[in-house]
């Protein structure tokens, strides 16, 4: 059997609409009979200080408490009552806000997300019950193995960049933090400038802009103001430049655990992130990939392996991660070295580059078919690069990439013999 490539992604462009208070909206008409409003807002834990490390997660639980228009529990009653759904996350550089509703439904919904998210009142008898939830959640957290060993390998790649840091933020943190302090950190955020509004769904693109629109004018109290200036350092960290090693225990593992990880560039450098996807994809995408054959298919040395190339703001990570029988750690680790020097000292196979390029273009029209999908897609582009064109683009950009292209972009931010190394023995 064959695959079929798809050269261009079958995405027409949206529109893109600026407010004079500071909004971006991005507008697309799907048909599709639902409608998705996703709220991205500029900020998330990188920009926290470590006296309030987690406060921007904490927020995203206390943006649904209440505001002067809606009593606490009446957003939740008033979507459930119609069928529409909610939600929301925070990441190290966004916090996402988003709803679904029937195109019917969607003029009368929308302002009550757009209230929720500028207009909460952050109430101290709710912040006392919902810090319990957050520490507790910080807890369950902390007793989960594979989190865990991502908090480990995140400290070890940066030693100044927030990344390093915990979204959740820390039991101590969160027990100190006062509701001034959240309130102030929203005011100070949650400003329409600092907000990306993508909308997609089966109305006109002109009438998602106006409820939109209309509803940010009527909901947004505080003045066009410039950005403040973020905890974040403003450059990212040199690569390694020799093996960082740290090896724990953790009783509670039946296999051992391994994470090699490289500092690469971030969505900053956004030209230099694709050779990179690809170079992930070609190690551990599918039972062919090279990592995955080796050492799963043929060797049986692990029993999970991963490559990812995690891309955030200011900068990312090549993270390499494996199971396997604690005895097999020495060997897997030199077999992951090998394949970094493989790919620098020979050019990639077009077959490999062919397979990644397929895989590329038609997953991302595979997850971009749904209201919500294409509203998160506008979102997370517009809002952390300023730039559309970074979504539709990427499976072109990726089919463009030749072997010499990833042969560079290994020898530049791969090296086999300097990286950082978590390592996690059972007991």
């Amino acid at each position: 059997m064959t695959s079929t490539l798809l050269k261009t992604p079958p995405i027409s462009t949206p529109k893109l609409h600026r407010l004079a208070n500071g909004l971006t909206i991005v507008a697309q008409q799907m048909p599709v009979e639902a409608v998705n409003l996703s709220l991205w807002v500029n900020v998330g834990s990188a920009v926290e200080s470590n006296a309030i490390n987690g406060v921007a997660h904490f927020l995203e639980h206390m943006v649904f408490k209440g505001t002067p228009q809606l009593t606490m529990g009446e957003f939740e009653r008033r979507i459930e009552a119609r069928g529409a759904i909610a939600n929301a996350a925070t990441s190290q550089d966004y916090t996402q806000f988003y709803i679904t509703t029937a195109p019917s439904d969607f003029a009368a919904l929308a302002p009550l997300q757009i209230d929720i998210v500028l207009n909460s009142l952050i109430p101290d008898d709710a912040f006392e019950l919902e810090r319990l939830v957050v520490l507790e959640e910080i807890r369950r957290s902390d007793d989960n193995p594979r989190r865990r060993t991502f908090q480990r390998a995140m400290e070890i790649a940066f030693d100044r960049l927030p990344y390093r840091r915990s979204v959740l933020g820390t039991v101590d943190a969160i027990a100190q933090l006062q509701p001034q302090q959240m309130r102030d950190f929203y005011a100070t955020w949650y400003q329409p400038q600092s907000i990306t509004a993508s909308v997609v769904g089966n109305l006109p693109e002109a009438e998602l802009i106006e409820i939109v629109a209309n509803s940010f004018a009527k909901s947004a109290s505080t003045p066009y103001t410039p950005h403040p200036t973020p905890h974040t350092p403003s450059s990212p960290e040199p690569p390694f430049t020799q093996i960082v090693r740290h090896e724990f225990v953790d009783p509670s593992l039946q296999q051992a655990r391994l994470v090699m990880l490289w500092r690469v560039p971030g969505l900053v450098q956004l030209e230099q992130t694709y050779a990179l996807d690809v170079l992930a994809a070609i190690l551990s995408h599918g039972r062919t990939s090279r990592l995955v054959r080796e050492l799963r298919e043929e060797k049986g040395w692990v029993s999970n392996i991963s490559v990812s190339n995690l891309t955030q703001h200011l900068q990312g990570l090549f993270y390499v991660s494996a199971q396997m029988p604690v005895e097999n750690l020495e060997m897997v680790e030199a077999a992951i070295a090998s394949q970094i020097e493989k790919i620098q000292s020979a050019p990639v196979q077009e077959s490999e580059i062919a397979r990644v390029g397929t895989q590329v273009a038609n997953r991302f029209i595979f997850a971009n078919e749904t209201p919500s999908e294409r509203a998160g897609l506008y979102g997370y582009y517009q809002s952390l690069t300023g730039n559309l064109a970074s979504a539709l683009e990427y499976p072109n950009k990726i089919q463009a990439l030749t072997a010499a292209d990833l042969q560079a972009a290994a020898v530049q931010y791969l090296s086999p013999s300097a990286y950082g190394i978590v390592t996690t023995k059972p007991e």
